[in-house]
């Protein structure tokens, strides 16, 4: 089963980290999912920019509007993902541990639900 890694780091203690320190830890980033890869666990991974770049869109009324910026001020952001494979949500969840991330914040750690198409006559 896929399960869903977001990252979401404490901001103020990434910042307090020299530029030696934040380095280390995007290699020891890259270096995790290399070890997910070997292990058969990782599917993808990526990271975002930070949230003063998201634009948040909604349509309401056949209207599309387009807000900059985060929709709520947190202390953590969401500042990328993991998608891996595991065989169970214990599994995930030991794999979200080795994130080197989850020093600095949140792993939210979420099943990954596939959608079917709805077929006329069909009940979930």
């Amino acid at each position: 089963m896929k399960y869903i890694c977001l990252v979401y780091p404490d901001e103020e203690i990434f910042a307090s980290m020299s530029e030696a320190e934040q380095g280390r830890l995007v290699n020891e980033a890259l270096d995790s999912d290399e070890a997910l890869r070997r292990s058969g666990n990782y599917v993808d991974a990526n990271a975002l920019e930070l949230p003063e770049s998201a634009v948040s869109v909604r349509v309401r009324d056949g209207k599309l509007s387009a807000t900059d910026g985060p929709f709520a001020e947190t202390k953590e952001h969401l500042s990328g993902y993991i998608l891996i494979e595991a065989r169970d949500l214990n599994e995930a969840i030991r794999l979200a541990g080795t994130i080197p991330m989850a020093r600095l914040g949140t792993i939210e750690v979420r099943p990954v639900r596939d959608l079917e198409r709805y077929e006329e006559g069909f009940a979930a």
